[in-house]
């Protein structure tokens, strides 16, 4: 690693079409997770007394990596993002109604960053190795 920025893309190199797409997309998908992490837990259906909300903690601690394109951020959401896809998949097997409806919410924005994640990772390595060649 280098002061001045990730070994995978040099810091001159501006992000290009797709790098700026992913980004822009898995920060809205990011973002309404959150969202709705925060609703379920709070107001549409409550397993408690709201402290599950903190649960959306680690995911707005990413919306600084992500708007700064934070290659390391990319990769940590890439593994966090499976803990909430897996809860999803948990509530929506034993939860029916609207919770069964958020969870199945939650699963399809958790498969959405991960895969806007993969592909903004393997663009930015391969942008990378292109420069350094």
């Amino acid at each position: 690693m280098t002061a001045e920025g990730s070994l995978d893309t040099p810091p001159h190199t501006p992000p290009d079409a797709v790098v700026r797409g992913s980004r822009a997309v898995a920060l809205a998908a990011l973002l309404a997770l959150i969202a709705l992490g925060l609703a379920w837990e709070l107001w549409l259906a409550p397993t408690g007394s709201g402290t599950l909300a903190i649960k959306v903690l680690p995911l707005v601690l990413c919306v600084g990596g992500l708007l700064r394109h934070r290659m390391y951020t990319f990769r940590w959401l890439s593994l966090l993002i499976w803990l909430y896809f897996m809860e999803g998949v948990v509530r929506a097997a034993t939860e029916s109604g609207l919770g069964a409806a958020l969870a199945w919410g939650e699963i399809v924005l958790s498969l959405v960053i991960f895969g806007v994640s993969g592909l903004y990772i393997r663009r930015r390595q391969k942008r990378g190795a292109e420069a350094r060649a």
